[in-house]
């Protein structure tokens, strides 16, 4: 049987996954900003 009322956790599953989403985002921008970056040095000693 279910539970009679208001559906439980669903606030606090919802800000949860909002956060994670978020995380996974900066995450993946500062791998692309760090791969970049290492591409410009490399690309500068190739020509020196």
């Amino acid at each position: 049987m279910s539970k009679k009322g208001h559906p439980k956790n669903t606030k606090n599953k919802s800000k949860h996954t909002k956060l994670m989403t978020q995380k996974k985002n900066k995450l993946k921008s500062s791998k692309e900003l760090r791969k970049e970056r290492l591409k410009e040095i490399i690309s500068k000693s190739k020509e020196e």
